[in-house]
């Protein structure tokens, strides 16, 4: 992993965060993104982004809800690697960069949506993460007309 470095995410960033996108969402199976924003959106993401929100690497950081003071402690979490680098060890990476900066922004506990028929990001989370199930919303992606379940997962800081 010598050659991955993990650094917060700038604007300058959105067309490589894009293209990373792209590739994940065309595979149409890890992720329930359809279709990457644009650069420019994705620009203007990475400007509206908090103090207490960030990407790292490819792995966000959102507020579950910036509008509900009652929930400020609970973060959401993505994470988007590309294929060449997964089953590598990018995803400790990753959060070994999101999880301190989880904890000095804050946050008491992180979710994160995990595909049900990805079963070896819920196992990553689970075993290397320490995050646990706590839901399931059923037949909540369709992507080309392939209806599957999303799994909550959660973790206390």
């Amino acid at each position: 992993m010598s050659t991955l470095q993990v650094r917060r995410a700038c604007p300058s960033d959105a067309a490589g965060i894009v293209n990373v996108l792209s590739t994940v969402a065309a595979e149409r199976i890890y992720s329930a993104i359809e279709v990457a924003w644009s650069v420019e959106q994705e620009t203007r993401y990475l400007e509206s982004l908090s103090s207490r929100e960030a990407v790292h690497g490819l792995q966000s950081l959102d507020l579950w809800s910036g509008m509900l003071p009652s929930m400020a402690q609970v973060g959401q979490l993505g994470t988007f690697v590309l294929p060449e680098w997964r089953g590598r060890g990018a995803g400790r990476l990753l959060w070994g960069s999101t999880e301190p900066f989880a904890r000095a922004a804050g946050y008491r506990k992180l979710v994160i949506q995990v595909r049900a028929s990805n079963l070896s990001a819920q196992a990553f989370y689970r075993t290397t993460l320490g995050f646990r199930e706590c839901g399931r919303l059923s037949r909540q992606v369709v992507i080309d007309g392939i209806e599957d379940d999303e799994i909550l997962m959660a973790r206390f800081l």
